[in-house]
């Protein structure tokens, strides 16, 4: 039992963070076009994106539990691969809410995926280039950061346009509607600003 514990390959946590990433960046590519034409095949794609990036942070998790040695702090490998998923969580999330909630994306919705998108690139390069070019990486982080402050205007930006509109019952009622959704997307750029935080986080202890 220990011969074949301590002869099983190392597994490649960078590779595994960068194929999350990858499948992130995929989902939110799919949530943008969706956010852009409301085309419920998009929509589905997301939804099968944020299935397969589940499936591949289990696999990480399980080969973290099982690893003794790791190339950086395996708690910033953990929290790096929560932040990633959550990003993709939760647009997902807003696909659902919106669903459930009977709207459809609107202008704001659309700015704000895209940046989220934009996010999802930057996450993705930053993970890319961590092991051989951490201050490139550090530089991918910074932009994601850059853009999470981006989502936070559009968010306010947005939520003064809904109350702005606000004259009648129904007015109020696609507010509190609207609201959520924007909420869901807003945290998602949080998330994009925390795997950010990490990566820097990471770059800091290699140097």
């Amino acid at each position: 039992m220990f011969r074949s514990l301590f002869n099983r390959k190392q597994p490649d946590f960078l590779k595994m963070l960068l194929a999350q990433a990858e499948k992130t960046r995929e989902g939110l590519q799919a949530f943008e076009t969706y956010a852009k034409t409301s085309d419920e095949a998009e929509a589905q794609r997301v939804i099968q994106c944020e299935r397969e990036e589940d499936e591949l942070r289990r696999v990480l998790i399980d080969d973290l539990n099982r690893t003794f040695v790791t190339p950086f702090d395996r708690e910033d490998i953990f929290a790096l691969s929560r932040a990633v998923d959550d990003m993709l969580d939760y647009a997902y999330t807003t696909i659902d809410e919106m669903q459930i909630l009977g709207v459809k994306p609107n202008e704001y919705v659309a700015r704000l995926a895209a940046t989220l998108r934009e996010a999802a690139e930057e996450i993705y390069l930053a993970i890319l280039h961590l092991r051989d070019h951490p201050n490139v990486a550090n530089d991918h982080a910074v932009r994601a950061k850059t853009l999470e402050n981006v989502a936070e205007s559009i968010y306010r930006e947005a939520l003064l346009h809904l109350f702005d509109r606000v004259q009648a019952l129904d007015d109020v009622v696609n507010v509190l509607k609207m609201r959520e959704v924007y909420r869901h997307l807003s945290n998602a750029a949080d998330r994009g600003d925390a795997a950010a935080n990490i990566i820097g986080d990471i770059v800091v202890k290699m140097s």
